[in-house]
């Protein structure tokens, strides 16, 4: 601070010396004795002459006739004006300046004054004064949060139970270490939460900040980026200095694969920013210095593309996994999202949970948004049931397209591609049961048939894929069999069949002819963060195999499908009726239908079509190309 000072003051000194240098008068003056002056004044020698109080200033003639400026002090000379007059002298008479001398001092230095100020104003800007200075690139970007602003806690935290239980004993080990290490335990010094997108991992990490009675630093992996060599690391230094003497206190890296990917891949070789970055962060977290009661808690979905360094334990001691939620943790989200929400009396958090199997945490607060606002359209003043059965359809399904005009044969098509589906997925015993099947065009899809488990499923046996196999044939057969044609709407259904296969023949060892093998195993490239190839580890004799294996499947199930529908063709006209009238079914209607009964709706004024037309009013005819059915025909059954 004093070394500051100092460089300021000399700045300043020398500053002012310069001023006073350029501004004082470049011409010179005489400094002349009163006699000598009165002497010059009788010669006629003197031409102008100031009067300033007791002093004299003017010009006057020298010998040889050149002008000369003159400065003289009179003494009390009463008769010094007239006899200027009488030699002819033009004489100036100027009062006693009445300004104060601060003042007088402050006027003539005010520019320099400016000009000091606008240059320590842009010094500052580049040293980091301001946001982003010039100077300022090796600051650290973390932020300290402040204990009450969006404080969330654990209560605002739900369907992780375990995860939340590792990170409490962390905050706990913060607020009395003595419980622990009276045993010889050590604080961890590095959590790393891990995670599909959307499951809580940020909000845990929010909680800890909510929850913690320490200093809590918050950063984002990519502001250690910069486009200057070495500045991500000298950020990295900066954070853990600040850290250091706030300990002990927390610091949260999100997405941390910004800046921690595996090192020595990509062009840049083992030279490049990203890598003194990394490194930099190695050496702070478990270098030659120690920094005690600094705890490291990153969050990432990427854990397989970080560098191995920087998961071993001294590091990252501690690996938390954040998972989709369970039926139990989707309800206890549910409720927590629901607390904000005025809820109608038939709204049950459970039913909700239970029909939405694979749903993460943002998934369900998005639903309980949707529901929301769709009560909002229709100004109601709580959340319905019925709400929140349109939110899931939207958020599972897509938004409908009701404007979009469909013809009768296209309609047509439509519903016994989806019948088809429905009618095979029902006689099928492993297949997960018929949600809701309907041939209002959402998002890219003309027709939707939505399959939802029973329970939460961890795992699938070969049956079941087979049978999810063999619904995704019944689509394309619905319309063959029926219809005799055949339409690009069923170009999904065979890429998502066909890959299924393959997975259970070159993945999952699935397959009697080539047993309980992996080929083709999966290269993943580090630097870009994800498969870009397959290892050539097979030969073409074995790839032509599997491509037999694949097709001799893919077939069998086809034949599976194509055996339901013709053994039930009543069933499935019977569906294709119902929709075309109806043009939504769920499950109990779907079973109503092909028992043969008739559906009693309050809404049902006969069929309709898309736009919302009665069947037996013209309607225009669109023809869709190649293209625009393969974008809009293909199916979206939800199985999770």
């Amino acid at each position: 601070m004093g070394k500051n000072v100092l460089l300021w003051l000399v700045i300043g000194l020398t500053m002012m010396s310069l001023f006073n240098m350029f501004s004082s008068p470049m011409a010179k003056s005489e400094k002349m004795a009163y006699s000598t002056f009165v002497e010059k004044v009788e010669q006629g020698m003197v031409e102008t002459a100031t009067i300033k109080d007791r002093e004299v200033v003017g010009q006057f003639r020298d010998t040889s006739g050149e002008l000369k400026n003159f400065d003289v002090t009179v003494p009390n000379d009463p008769n010094l004006y007239q006899r200027l007059l009488d030699q002819h002298v033009m004489v100036n008479v100027k009062a006693k300046d009445e300004v104060p001398f601060f003042l007088s001092v402050l006027i003539s230095w005010f520019p320099m004054l400016l000009l000091i100020a606008v240059w320590v104003f842009f010094m500052r800007q580049m040293q980091g004064g301001g946001k982003g200075g010039a100077m300022s690139f090796g600051k650290s970007r973390a932020k300290l949060l402040n204990e009450n602003t969006n404080r969330v806690t654990f209560e605002d935290v739900a369907g992780c139970d375990e995860a939340k239980q590792e990170v409490t004993e962390v905050i706990e080990f913060l607020r009395d270490p003595s419980r622990f290490t009276r045993l010889g335990g050590k604080i961890p010094k590095g959590v790393l939460l891990v995670g599909p997108p959307g499951t809580g991992k940020t909000l845990l990490a929010r909680a800890i900040a909510g929850e913690a009675e320490v200093p809590f630093f918050s950063i984002s992996g990519s502001d250690f980026v910069e486009m200057f060599v070495g500045v991500g690391a000298s950020r990295v230094r900066d954070m853990f200095e600040q850290a250091k003497k706030s300990a002990p206190c927390i610091i949260f890296v999100d997405e941390i694969d910004a800046m921690g990917r595996h090192r020595g891949a990509g062009i840049g070789g083992g030279n490049d920013e990203r890598e003194q970055t990394l490194n930099q962060m190695l050496v702070e977290m478990d270098g030659f210095e120690s920094n005690e009661g600094v705890i490291l808690v990153a969050a990432t979905n990427r854990p397989d593309v970080l560098d191995p360094a920087l998961l071993r334990p001294g590091r990252f001691d501690r690996q938390v996994v954040v998972p989709r939620p369970d039926l139990l943790g989707r309800e206890q989200i549910l409720k927590v999202h629901m607390r904000k929400v005025p809820l109608a009396s038939d709204v049950d958090a459970k039913v909700l949970a239970r029909g939405t199997p694979g749903f993460s945490g943002a998934d369900l607060a998005n639903l309980v948004n949707e529901a929301a606002l769709n009560a909002a359209r229709y100004d109601r003043d709580k959340v319905m049931g019925d709400d929140f059965e349109s939110a899931k359809d939207k958020v599972m399904m897509g938004t409908e397209r009701r404007s979009m005009i469909i013809s009768d044969d296209q309609k047509k098509t439509t519903a016994y591609h989806e019948a088809g589906h429905t009618l095979v997925a029902k006689h099928l015993k492993t297949a997960d049961p018929v949600h809701k099947v309907s041939i209002i065009p959402r998002g890219q899809a003309l027709g939707v048939t939505m399959q939802l488990p029973e329970e939460d499923r961890f795992n699938h046996d070969r049956e079941y894929l087979r049978d999810q196999i063999a619904i995704m044939m019944g689509g394309r057969l619905g319309e063959e069999l029926v219809l005799g044609q055949m339409t690009t709407g069923a170009s999904n259904d065979f890429e998502r069949a066909t890959q299924l296969a393959r997975n259970m023949v070159t993945q999952w060892g699935m397959s009697d002819e080539l047993g309980p093998m992996v080929y083709g195993e999966r290269e993943h490239e580090p630097f870009l963060g994800r498969e870009i190839t397959r290892q050539t580890n097979i030969s073409e004799e074995t790839a032509r195999k599997i491509d037999a294996v694949v097709r001799k499947m893919v077939d069998e199930n086809y034949n599976r499908a194509k055996d339901i529908l013709v053994e039930h063709m009543d069933q499935l006209h019977l569906i294709a009726k119902a929709l075309i009238r109806y043009e939504t079914l769920d499950g109990k209607e779907i079973d109503r239908v092909m028992a043969g009964k008739e559906l009693h709706r309050n809404e049902d004024v006969g069929p309709t079509t898309s736009s919302g037309k009665p069947a037996d009013e013209p309607t225009d005819k669109l023809d869709i190309s190649d293209t625009d059915a393969k974008a809009s025909g293909d199916e979206a059954e939800q199985t999770h």
